[in-house]
């Protein structure tokens, strides 16, 4: 592996084990084998990940006391802080919000280095970075150097990125990736289900919500209302049956609450116990000889690790390229069991799914805008 230093960008797949290297880093490299004679650690990640401890856990291998363990909703806390060591677990640090102003002044005064699977998708995501390394000013001057905005927009967008040897180069400074052979082999399919034609051709055509017998008012709803007519049909359950016949544990994700309501149902039907993690329910992963674990994308895509089943349905596709990946990793941990990971993609040829799983596949995030005038 390359050299770790201050600063740097821990780069690693999901579940290669980076949480165990930053601590062996702050152990052996910060405080020189001793930590009574180095730096507080403090460590923000997930709300989820501080609540079960996990880095707790994590560190007891290494006698390692950790000074205090918070989620990034409570960063701005820590902005005055001074002489400590901080480990960043996962990318937040994009934009101008209170996050990347709080990390560019503790980056300031502090030790630091950033652990993520997937730590920038556009030059823009790297930006703090670079500035919390001292290779420019502040954001203002990032930009004045690097970005092109579009001319044909009423809002700022970003045409094109100029300096990119710059770019690349401080980019190759602050990034060491883990390198690690995985014992897993992951095998993704897609699972094609129907869906009704003309219900979604009304949809799109005189652009009526059905569910709420009202005009639709723009993109967003346009497209929850298409994804709503698509994952709601009882014939993309009866999918998810036909996966549970071939495994008998395997992890759920879903976006909606209907879709929760479906797979809740479909539990009770076929005698399959379930547990849920969601903005309502934070319950435990199943014990018994056949379950199934509810889980919704934005709440628990990541911060928790499954080593109990080798199988992940995805019953809807989530916008973001970088939440499908972190899903998919909930399973393929250092310490499974399983050699063969299972991914089912439930996917309808409707409109809405296939330009979703295109922006996937082209690692970007899908844009309900752009959606919605191809398809006027």
């Amino acid at each position: 592996m390359e050299e770790m230093h201050n600063g740097c960008v821990l780069v690693g797949g999901v579940g290669t084990g980076k949480s165990r290297t930053a601590l062996y880093y702050y152990l052996h490299r910060v405080c020189g084998g001793d930590t009574s004679a180095g730096p507080p650690l403090v460590i923000i990640t997930t709300a989820r990940k501080r609540d079960t401890n996990d880095w707790e856990h994590e560190a007891e291998p290494f006698d390692i006391q950790i000074g205090k363990v918070d989620s990034w909703n409570n960063l701005p806390k820590y902005a005055d802080t001074t002489g400590a060591f901080f480990i960043f677990d996962e990318q937040r640090l994009v934009g101008t919000g209170k996050w990347a102003k709080a990390f560019r002044k503790i980056a300031k005064s502090n030790q630091w280095i950033l652990l993520s699977a997937t730590p920038g998708d556009c030059w823009n995501d790297y930006a703090n970075i670079f500035i919390a390394n001292g290779y420019y000013r502040n954001l203002t001057d990032f930009r004045n150097q690097h970005i092109v905005y579009s001319r044909f927009t009423k809002y700022p967008k970003i045409d094109h990125y100029v300096g990119l040897g710059q770019l690349l180069r401080q980019r190759r400074e602050i990034v060491v990736n883990m390198e690690f052979q995985k014992k897993t082999i992951p095998h993704d399919e897609t699972v094609y289900v129907p869906f009704d034609k003309e219900l979604t051709k009304m949809i799109l055509s005189v652009r009526w919500d059905p569910y709420k017998d009202q005009a639709i008012a723009d993109a967003g709803a346009l497209c929850n209302v298409l994804r709503h007519a698509v994952n709601g049909d009882e014939r993309r359950i009866e999918a998810v049956e036909g996966i549970l016949q071939m495994h008998s544990k395997a992890v759920i994700f879903y976006n909606f609450d209907y879709e929760l309501e479906m797979l809740r149902s479909m539990a009770v039907r076929i005698g399959f116990d379930s547990g849920e993690w969601n903005g309502h329910r934070h319950e435990p992963i199943p014990t018994s000889e056949r379950w199934v674990y509810l889980v919704q994308y934005t709440a628990g895509a990541e911060g928790w690790n499954c080593t109990e089943t080798d199988t992940i349905i995805f019953y809807s596709q989530n916008y973001s390229y970088k939440c499908m990946v972190q899903s998919a990793g909930r399973i393929d941990r250092l310490n499974t069991p399983f050699t063969d990971l299972y991914y089912y993609h439930l996917l309808s040829r409707s409109p809405i799914d296939l330009a979703i799983q295109r922006a996937i596949k082209a690692k970007r995030n899908f844009n309900e805008s752009t959606f919605a005038k191809r398809t006027n």
